[in-house]
């Protein structure tokens, strides 16, 4: 059987033994939408759970929060169609009264070649702001019930009617992505985002779930207290093109939006593999080595006792967080890890080197990767080439049970009764 699986920009071939049993997992196809311009302005018309932007009364200003670079969102393509929309429901609005915040939680702000990267040429003269979890000025909103403050980004937090771009994916903890996460996540302060993801290690805080998960109901709380008021979220396909498009009231279009998402992405299975082969599905989802960890998760959810998993993640933009690299560089040991972690004061970064060591811990883990071997083994993890590493994996079994996850990143898996 030969494989090509996503690795950055390109692709890494695979060839396994016919005779060995293998279950490769990719999302359902679906029809993608021809023409997402024609479905914005459809889901526009028609929104849930709220009145239509023409349906308002006209606000003195407007700001639209969009992911950054990590997130395979159509930015250029449906920014400029929402910023037509608006300001023809708003004729008194000018473009400086419409402000553009491009949101990554705490990633990196997005410098002047990302934000090209990001956004449309045109932006009808709207102001843009990159937004700092670190440096940005907050406005508070209070305190949700959880004890999480609820800090956003002031150039969005201040303007009247409050918009989010996004798009809606398997996460896991959060469940799905979308909704108010764009701005409760991703235009929120450093202490917003620490105490919402400090319930990760609820046993109810995985993917796939919405229903009784405390992170994702936190972050619902918050974007009311917020006051996001509309969304525009898509489910996009492997090829990362939109094959559902919904605008509306965040939590309800959230709900919805994940609906659709698990019809793709959620992966039945019977019974645990001996080695799991994941790809996080190339570009953007495994830019760093940070936003890979998350394909990890997800091979792990199917992995029985002991197994062996390799995850390939080019990542070309390198480790992808500070707070992450300086925290595992303390351990040379991810046990002591998990328990110092566990021990201590909740911190951000920190609580991605828990996520790859509640791993590491439980199974044989290797990274396919770009980045230096010498930079991993700081980080914790082995590294090794895809085809030489499974082909070591497959002498030391006689007759193993083999998994190939093509989007990690972007699915889950669903036990099922054998």
């Amino acid at each position: 059987m030969h494989l090509e699986l996503k690795y950055g920009a390109g692709t890494l071939p695979l060839d396994l033994p016919d005779h060995i049993h293998v279950d490769v997992f990719e999302p359902k196809d679906a029809p993608f939408l021809e023409d997402p311009v024609a479905g914005l302005q459809s889901a526009l018309d028609s929104p849930l759970g709220c009145l239509p932007l023409e349906g308002r009364d006209a606000p003195r200003s407007v700001a639209i929060a969009v992911p950054d670079e990590t997130r395979p969102f159509p930015v250029k393509l449906l920014l400029p169609p929402l910023l037509d929309r608006i300001f023809a429901a708003y004729p008194m609005l000018k473009p400086e009264d419409v402000t553009i915040v491009v949101g990554g939680g705490l990633h990196p702000p997005a410098d002047a070649a990302q934000l090209a990267r990001v956004l449309p040429a045109d932006l009808k003269g709207c102001r843009v702001v990159a937004h700092d979890a670190e440096r940005s000025e907050m406005l508070g909103f209070g305190v949700t019930s959880r004890g999480t403050p609820v800090e956003i980004n002031a150039e969005y937090g201040k303007a009247e009617l409050k918009i989010v771009m996004g798009m809606v994916d398997s996460h896991q903890f959060v469940g799905f992505t979308g909704g108010s996460k764009g701005v409760t996540i991703g235009c929120a302060s450093a202490a917003t985002i620490a105490a919402n993801h400090r319930m990760l290690r609820d046993s109810a805080a995985v993917a796939g779930n919405i229903e009784d998960n405390p992170v994702r109901q936190d972050l619902n709380e918050a974007g009311e207290m917020a006051g996001v008021a509309f969304a525009v979220n898509v489910v996009l396909d492997a090829a990362k093109r939109p094959v559902v498009l919904m605008a509306g009231l965040p939590p309800v279009v959230m709900r919805e939006a994940s609906r659709r998402t698990a019809e793709l992405y959620g992966l039945p299975f019977s019974e645990p593999y001996d080695i799991v082969i994941a790809s996080c599905g190339g570009l953007p989802k495994d830019i760093c080595l940070y936003q890979a960890q998350k394909g990890l998760t997800t091979a792990a959810e199917c992995a029985a006792p002991g197994a062996k998993i390799i995850l390939a993640a080019k990542c070309e933009q390198g480790i992808g967080d500070d707070h992450y690299y300086d925290y595992v560089r303390k351990f040379t040991d991810a046990e002591v890890l998990m328990r110092t972690f566990a021990a201590g004061k909740f911190a951000m970064g920190a609580h991605k080197a828990f996520l790859f060591a509640r791993v590491t811990t439980r199974f044989t883990v290797v990274l396919q990767s770009d980045l230096p071997q010498e930079t991993l083994a700081e980080c914790l993890l082995a590294s090794g080439p895809l085809q030489k590493t499974v082909d070591k994996w497959l002498s030391e079994k006689a007759h193993p049970r083999v998994a190939v996850i093509k989007n990690a990143n972007s699915s889950f898996f669903v036990k099922t009764i054998a």
